[in-house]
């Protein structure tokens, strides 16, 4: 297989922070008078958060999403001393940027919360390039981000491979005609992954690392 460039989705795929979004958003809907249950959040995680406020809470005016998702970063920032990379997730970055290939995170957070992820990954140095929610109007399952991760890696979607947790991170690129792989670390089951169009599963960056001559 040959690479230029490698996409990376981060909240559950570098960054093991899936799950305290999904506290997050639980807290949001308990204080609007919505309780939600954690499983039906953490099925919606990693598309955009106004589908996921649609999929979970149902249809509500735009000041009650708006409360929602401020509710929800306000949260969110409070629990970030707890995010941590998983495990060898920097020095994957670093030995793909070392053979040559471009690493782009192709991310649709927004920009206070990508800065706090890139902090807890620690690899900067071999990172080229990064999207953040100001880059789409639609985040995943949209392909936009990725076509814009594409643009900044200087590749076209044969030239690249996207990692991501989540059926919303595949989705998009099968729509963006891009190969992709599947982490199993976000807490998405095999099957599900696969049917969202996975060429191939991965436990977690330390397991990519380990069969990366495999894979390339």
């Amino acid at each position: 297989m040959s690479l230029s460039a490698v996409l990376f989705d981060v909240d559950g795929t570098l960054v093991d922070s899936n799950f305290l979004h999904v506290d997050a958003w639980q807290r949001a809907f308990a204080e609007l008078g919505q309780p939600v249950d954690a499983w039906r959040i953490h099925r919606a995680i990693g598309q955009d958060s106004s589908r996921l406020l649609r999929s979970v809470a149902g249809e509500h005016d735009d000041d009650w999403n708006s409360r929602a998702k401020d509710l929800h970063s306000q949260y969110y920032r409070e629990l970030a001393p707890r995010l941590r990379s998983f495990s060898r997730a920097a020095e994957l970055l670093r030995e793909l940027s070392g053979r040559g290939i471009t690493v782009v995170l192709a991310t649709s957070a927004p920009d206070d919360e990508l800065e706090l992820l890139r902090a807890a990954i620690g690899a900067d140095d071999a990172i080229r390039a990064a999207t953040s929610a100001d880059d789409v109007e639609e985040a995943k399952p949209d392909p936009g981000i990725l076509e814009v991760a594409l643009d900044r890696a200087g590749a076209s979607p044969s030239e690249a491979l996207m990692v991501g947790d989540s059926v919303w991170d595949l989705k998009a690129a099968a729509r963006a005609h891009i190969r992709s792989i599947g982490m199993l670390c976000g807490g998405v089951g095999p099957s599900e992954l696969l049917d969202a169009g996975a060429w191939d599963l991965f436990d977690d960056p330390a397991d990519l690392l380990s069969r990366l001559d495999e894979l390339l």
